[in-house]
């Protein structure tokens, strides 16, 4: 099996390094530097939050502009990572796993069923799915996401109530949300 390099990357190279391949799916110069310095400031600090990574006001406000951006797509992110991630997939010998996973994301509010999450049944009425692929060798090693996919679903309210209603295995697979993984 291939190895790859045992150089350590500090979290500023590998930020570098993975923005870099991604520079050439933003439509701007500006754009591109923006993100690698973004991406250095997450990866360094290693905490998820834009606020306390960037320590600064002008750089919180200027990386929330990044984002906001109608220009910059959650493709153009991903890419140069996804990139890397192909290219250190192909570097490997032998088998390599690709481990899949859906997460549903679910925000509070304080104005009540509004925000996406009910606080007093603790239902779901709405919110994001994401569907991830993680690429690994055989002894666990991580080499990068292979896919992500995030969608929303046109109805949560009442899904409870409708299994209880409804066999779900007398649905036809092209009617369940299943048929995603196929």
């Amino acid at each position: 099996m291939a190895k790859i390099s045992s150089a350590k990357f500090s979290a500023d190279a590998w930020a570098e390094h993975e923005g870099a391949t991604a520079a050439c799916q933003f439509c701007d110069v500006r754009l591109a530097r923006r993100f690698r310095q973004v991406l250095k400031q997450i990866t360094a600090a290693g905490e998820p939050s834009i606020l306390f990574a960037c320590q600064d006001a002008a750089q919180s406000k200027a990386a929330y502009r990044f984002f906001s951006n109608p220009r910059v797509n959650g493709w153009a992110i991903l890419s140069g990572h996804m990139h890397c991630t192909r290219d250190r997939a192909q570097s490997m010998s032998g088998p390599l796993l690709v481990l899949h996973d859906t997460t549903e994301i679910s925000y509070g509010s304080n104005e009540g069923n509004i925000g996406l999450l009910s606080k007093v049944a603790r239902k779901t009425i709405c919110g994001i799915l994401m569907h991830s692929s993680l690429v690994v060798t055989p002894e666990g090693l991580p080499l990068g996401m292979a896919a992500v996919k995030f969608w929303t679903r046109n109805k949560f309210k009442g899904t409870n109530a409708l299994k209880r209603k409804i066999n779900p295995t007398r649905v036809p697979i092209e009617q369940k949300e299943s048929i995603r993984w196929l």
